[in-house]
């Protein structure tokens, strides 16, 4: 393979944003093939800008582009963030479409796909991720590129009833079929996206992942992603880590933590989890002093009317428990409205009892997969984890939860605070064996196997 082209809204150019995810694949893949990386530099101008600024950092290629202030709104916080996420993660109720930030939204992947054409080469490889670009393909081809072309989604994609519902779902749908490959994290989204082209266009299936529409064949197919499994049991043992297992502990004594670790978003379940944790002390008052419950939820988007709403509600609920079953010297549930670094985080989820990982949907959750391989092999925790994340469908030996369901949440925390060490020792082994073969080495080798053209 040549050089490979990622593009993406948000890149890696700061090396902090090198250690984890989605970096840790593509940073290596465009360190091995000199390639280059597209994507918003994070700057807000007046005017549309003239050209993009470039740089190099350990030889990969950094192209990136001011958004004006319009096209922020537009594209970015409208169109992407009102239009595609809600409805993405099945909640129409939530969307507020909007044909004029449409406008903004596709005329943002055109000029973004200008750009990258301009530098592309013969033997190039592009590889474009998430819902901020469904059109990059097609303006790419517009522009004149035709190599291999490949997507990857990271959020959910919803049925074909509730995509139906974006008046521009013929133009998207029409759009991605332009790439080579479109990948998808479950096979539950991939099945989401075939059933539309099927029903909507008369898709036809070929076998082996490939579906032809719209006059060509593309490979649609779900490619899970994975984390550094070694990097993650490594950070867990930092200097870092090891202070904020100590100043926890402190807090926490004789009594077993329960962790849940999520970005403020309505689609991450945290007020149907606060709720579920308000019944374990209702139902186990033997439980009172005993756990301590700790949700860390960096605010996410909060010029967003939804997030400001929801972190209200967050706030009522923890008082509201607190005041019903806390005391003198315990404190039910501690609510963190702020981020912390991936080195912190690893060693709280060490010490962890039970990790809750409950979204109401969720194209992956990574975090379910880091807190397995942050667990000491000698006494390891439990994780409580969605049946509507995508890690669902590799991590069966978790315990499985309906995150609307109260009652069975709080009985599964339950069930994981009171399990015998041998099974939660057996349990862990299994999910370790996933995350440790299906790392993000195998995620991105699998993609771009796919990817590469037929010699």
């Amino acid at each position: 393979m040549g050089r490979l082209i990622a593009i993406s809204n948000r890149t890696a150019a700061d090396p902090k944003a090198r250690a984890g995810g989605l970096a840790v694949a593509v940073w290596e893949s465009l360190k091995e093939t000199g390639g280059s990386w597209f994507g918003w530099s994070g700057t807000l101008v007046d005017e549309p800008p003239r050209g993009a600024n470039v740089f190099r950092d350990e030889g990969v290629e950094f192209v990136l582009t001011d958004l004006t202030h319009e096209e922020h709104e537009k594209y970015y916080l409208n169109y992407a963030n009102r239009v595609i996420w809600p409805v993405f993660h099945y909640r129409l109720d939530l969307a507020a479409f909007n044909s004029e930030a449409f406008k903004v939204y596709s005329d943002v992947n055109q000029r973004i796909a200008g750009i990258v054409a301009d530098r592309l080469q013969p033997g190039d490889t592009v590889w474009v991720h998430d819902y901020h670009f469904l059109l990059m393909g097609n303006a790419l081809r517009h522009a004149g590129w035709e190599g291999p072309t490949g997507f990857f989604l990271h959020i959910p994609f919803p049925p074909p009833e509730m995509f139906r519902a974006i008046p521009e779902h013929h133009w998207l749908a029409r759009a991605m079929c332009a790439y080579d490959v479109i990948g998808f994290q479950s096979s539950h989204d991939r099945a989401n996206f075939v059933r539309y082209l099927v029903e909507q266009f008369d898709g036809e299936e070929l076998g082996d992942d490939l579906i032809r529409v719209f006059g060509t064949t593309t490979r649609v197919a779900a490619y899970p992603i994975g984390i550094d499994p070694n990097g993650f049991r490594d950070a867990a043992s930092t200097p870092q880590a090891d202070r904020a297992a100590e100043r926890i502990s402190r807090f926490l004594g004789e009594r077993h933590l329960v962790i849940g670790v999520d970005r403020m978003d309505y689609s991450k379940g945290l007020p149907q989890r606060f709720e579920a944790v308000g019944q374990l002390f209702d139902a186990h008052p033997e439980m009172d002093g005993k756990v301590s419950v700790t949700q860390i939820a960096p605010p996410s988007r909060s010029k967003v009317e939804e997030y400001q709403e929801l972190r209200i509600e967050l706030d009522r609920l923890a008082g509201r428990i607190n005041g019903d079953h806390g005391d003198l010297d315990w404190i039910p549930l501690r609510y963190l409205a702020r981020s912390y670094s991936r080195e912190e985080l690893a060693g709280l989820f060490r010490i962890a009892r039970v990790g809750l990982v409950t979204p109401l949907r969720d194209g992956m959750n990574l975090v379910a997969k880091e807190f397995i391989m942050a667990q000491p092999e000698e006494d390891p925790g439990v994780l409580v984890l969605s049946e509507f994340a995508g890690a669902a469908e590799q991590l069966r030996d978790a315990l499985i939860v309906n995150p609307h369901d109260k009652f069975k949440v709080a009985e599964a925390i339950y069930q994981a605070l009171t399990m015998p060490l041998e099974e939660r020792q057996t349990r862990w082994r299994k999910l370790r064996d996933v995350v440790e073969s299906q790392d993000i080495s195998w995620w991105r080798n699998r993609f771009l196997k796919d990817l590469k053209p037929a010699e």
